[in-house]
């Protein structure tokens, strides 16, 4: 081989590196774009998530599915422990399986303040 053509030779191989490698960073930034994008998109989803569960749980609240207050809560709770939350047998033990109408209507009964 003649010194002519290996040069010619070693430029075909370095313009031949050069393409590839600005091959590869066109591939490169064109992934780049992608993932930009995929993270925005999901950002974008987890905040209309997040408002979805929201207005879901709104819903439910409206549809008589909500939470007891806290009060109501602590009077569920004494109940379920076995004494009574009415006026009538405030504080006194519940037989065992006894179950009081006046106390349940006091924890779950209607709510003069959610009639406003």
């Amino acid at each position: 081989m003649s010194e002519k053509q290996a040069n010619e030779n070693i430029y075909d191989r370095f313009a031949q590196v050069t393409k590839q490698t600005r091959d590869l960073v066109d591939n490169m930034e064109q992934l780049q774009n992608q993932v930009t994008e995929l993270l925005e998109q999901n950002a974008e989803l987890s905040i209309e998530n997040d408002h979805l569960r929201r207005v879901i749980k709104k819903m439910k609240d409206k549809n008589g599915e909500s939470k007891l207050s806290g009060s109501r809560q602590n009077l569920k709770e004494l109940y379920q422990q076995g004494f009574h939350v009415c006026s009538e047998y405030f504080g006194k033990r519940l037989a065992p399986g006894e179950s009081c109408a006046f106390c349940t209507d006091v924890i779950f009964g209607h709510d003069p303040d959610k009639a406003k």
